[in-house]
């Protein structure tokens, strides 16, 4: 083999230095035939060097893949005789570091290209990318080659965010800390209580500001481990209290922007709301405290305390919203109809619409004409739909959309005149 073949292999093959390449066979996938240097080896338990051969097995390892071909590397490597009299490994297999691993079948490298991809991508797409890449491997081994990896040490953050999230939804949580400028993740907290948040912090001073949501619990932690830091809200949760603000107060005021589709339904639900909030803001103007409130309304404090941060009862009202409906096709028809002739009884009108294809019941289409829907030209925008319309970028805006928006601020401008 001349110099500069030796060369190249040592280059292609760098990550298998260690071991003595005895021969290479190329087809399919690439084969190389390796054994380990004659070269002593130190006991795993008292770390006595042995030269001493008590048997030779074979090991069969995954490499990294060369030009789009798999490489397969079979190593002889000696099961040695621990020379120390007394020590419990009488005999061992030795190791290559770097090369072999005890009970792995890929090469470090290859495991570290693996753990690599799986940590951007994940399960899934990291086995699809790995399988463009020649390396076929299931969705849990690449998981798995993740959670090999050495975790990385970062230094405790100035700034440090705060969050939990769901291992199994509504029943199991866990603390998620970051570091909040470079966005890199620092620890996993195996519950999201305070008192674990409260020993992880005071194991690391320095922090300066802390980002979180609004978790009781976390407030109180970061209160009782660093009292001289900042704790702030994250940008996520002040745009999302912010919408939800938008959104109560959209809804607060639906007997306005609503009139742009159907008309209100007078419910004894809304009523009978409207009458509990004014029989719990009369008691607490007249300075009884929560607790007797609930004793003497009957109900739970935790409905008193939602009742009372309502400031107005109009907060408390909703637009109608519907659901797409089996009479919308024949809408126009419907109105026409009842245009040219405004008593038409409802049993004709089944009649004929049945006639043009509705497959709809008689009782539908009475709800469908007393909920007013004939009466406009589109459905009702629900609140959530016309504060995501207010908050949008306006050149984020499709046409219909900006066209939706400037109907409905009309009609909010026009009934703010009218006030």
């Amino acid at each position: 083999m001349s110099c500069d073949v030796k060369k190249l292999l040592k280059i292609v093959f760098s990550g298998l230095l260690p071991l003595i390449i005895e021969a290479i066979d190329d087809g399919p996938a690439i084969g190389l035939r390796a054994r380990a240097p004659d070269q002593p080896s130190p006991c795993p338990v008292c770390a006595t060097p042995s030269v001493k051969v008590h048997a030779y097995h074979q090991r069969t390892l995954s490499d990294t893949p060369v030009n789009g071909k798999n490489v397969h590397v079979t190593v002889r490597i000696r099961r040695l005789v621990c020379s120390t009299r007394g020590c419990p490994r009488q005999t061992f297999r030795e190791q290559l570091p770097g090369v072999l691993a005890r009970y792995q079948r890929r090469t470090p490298r290859l495991a570290t290209q693996i753990g690599a991809v799986a940590q951007e991508l994940a399960g899934r797409a990291s086995a699809r990318l790995l399988k463009a890449l020649s390396v076929r491997i299931s969705k849990n081994t690449a998981l798995r080659a993740l959670m090999r990896l050495p975790l990385p040490q970062y230094p405790v953050p100035r700034v440090l965010g705060v969050d939990d999230f769901a291992l199994r939804k509504g029943r199991r949580y866990a603390t998620v800390l970051t570091d909040a400028v470079t966005n890199a993740r620092i620890e996993v907290l195996p519950d999201r209580t305070a008192d674990t948040l409260e020993a992880w912090l005071r194991d690391r001073p320095g922090i300066e500001v802390v980002v979180r949501d609004g978790f009781a619990a976390y407030a109180e932690a970061v209160r009782r481990a660093l009292p001289d830091a900042v704790q702030v809200a994250d940008r996520w949760h002040l745009w999302h209290n912010l919408s939800e603000t938008v959104r109560k107060d959209i809804a607060s005021h639906s007997t306005c922007w609503a009139k742009a589709g159907p008309p209100r339904q007078k419910l004894d639900r809304q009523e009978s709301t409207l009458e509990r909030w004014h029989h719990i803001h009369d008691l607490l103007d007249q300075g009884v405290g929560l607790m007797e409130c609930a004793r003497r309304l009957n109900l739970s404090l935790n409905t008193i305390k939602r009742y009372a941060r309502i400031g107005e009862p109009d907060r408390l009202r909703q637009a109608p919203q519907y659901r797409a409906s089996l009479v919308d096709p024949c809408r126009d028809y419907l109105r026409k109809r009842k245009e040219e002739d405004p008593a038409v009884p409802v049993q004709r009108l089944f009649g004929e619409i049945s006639r043009l294809g509705y497959e709809g019941s008689l009782n539908l289409l009475y709800k469908y004409i007393n909920q007013g829907r004939l009466d406009s030209d589109r459905e009702a925008v629900s609140p959530k739909a016309f504060s995501a319309l207010l908050l949008a970028h306006p050149n984020r805006l499709t046409p219909e959309e900006s066209q939706t928006l400037a109907e409905l601020l009309c009609v909010r401008v026009k009934w703010d005149t009218r006030g």
